[in-house]
């Protein structure tokens, strides 16, 4: 009989491409992850892993058990859910890893709520960037991800996971208060093409939104100042030290100094934010709520349209 253990840690060298850091996503080492993959192999009756200069990738029969793995995993899940439900008494802690500013605008609010509606509950809150969240909910580090679009984001059918739309929202043209196109309506992203930039380091969703969307406009931004905290992107930019695309909930009650905010011209880039969980996971009685409250508050509160 396959042990359903040993088929998270094929997952996980299928999700990390390595060995090493499929062991350290599972807290094991590397060489428990190596005898758990030979246990698997020997009880499969295959070999399942190739190991090379690149890292490791799953054999032809390796990729056959996958398919199945993400099925059975789901399903455990799904039972795991059942069996709590059935112990009543809804109590106990749900992990969430969320970006900034998707804690101030919808799980920061959720909270409150689930603090009136599900008292039992107790939510755990980790600021992770907004692609950082849905491996750690794939590698079992948290429960639930509030996350944002990206290249190499799993696809919506991905069946490890089920997701949860919860706003979508357009960025903004930030330009100091003395620039050329200040006294705009709009702003057009190919106008901007001459102007030093500043945004989010190479790796943060939000840096590929605004790269895509000069590149659509014909140029490649000429990003001289880079920062992860729109605070200090909108600083910069009141400093007249460049121009920016910056999300529009993160500028919310930001002190806005020394700039102008303006629409993008035409169809704007835009931030698509999601929750995730385990596929299977998502009737959980703890944390269904969870993901009930996030979703009421950014339909209810947000003033943003759902993905």
């Amino acid at each position: 009989m396959i042990d359903a253990r040993r088929l998270r840690i094929l997952r996980a060298v299928a999700d990390h491409r390595t060995v090493t850091a499929a062991a350290a996503a599972l807290y094991l080492t590397p060489s428990a992850v190596s005898q758990q993959l030979a246990a698997l192999e020997q009880e499969t009756g295959h070999r399942l892993v190739e190991r090379g200069a690149r890292g490791a990738r799953l054999t032809a029969a390796g990729e056959i058990l996958l398919s199945h793995t993400n099925l059975v995993l789901a399903q455990l899940e799904r039972a795991e859910a059942e069996l709590a439900d059935y112990s009543a008494g809804v109590a106990g802690t749900v992990t969430v890893a969320a970006f900034a500013t998707g804690i101030g605008l919808v799980l920061a609010p959720a909270l409150t709520e689930l603090a009136r509606t599900a008292p039992g509950i107790r939510v755990k809150v980790q600021d992770a960037e907004g692609d950082a969240s849905v491996p750690m909910v794939l590698d079992r580090q948290v429960d639930v991800a509030v996350a944002v679009e990206y290249r190499g984001a799993p696809a919506e059918d991905d069946r490890r996971l089920t997701r949860v739309p919860l706003y979508s929202e357009p960025f903004d043209a930030v330009l100091p208060v003395d620039h050329r196109l200040a006294d705009r309506a709009q702003v057009a992203v190919a106008d901007l093409a001459k102007d030093p930039w500043i945004g989010p380091y190479p790796g943060n969703p939000c840096h590929d939104v605004v790269v895509l969307a000069c590149e659509y406009a014909g140029f490649a931004p000429r990003l001289d100042h880079s920062s992860d905290d729109f605070h200090a992107v909108v600083a910069l930019a009141g400093a007249d030290a460049g121009v920016a695309l910056v999300p529009r909930s993160a500028l919310r009650g930001m002190e806005l100094t020394g700039v102008v905010v303006r629409p993008v011209e035409g169809s704007a880039p835009t931030r698509r934010v999601f929750a995730a969980v385990r596929q299977g996971a998502e009737g959980h009685p703890l944390i269904r709520p969870v993901l009930d409250a996030m979703e009421a508050v950014a339909v209810r509160e947000t003033g943003l349209a759902r993905t």
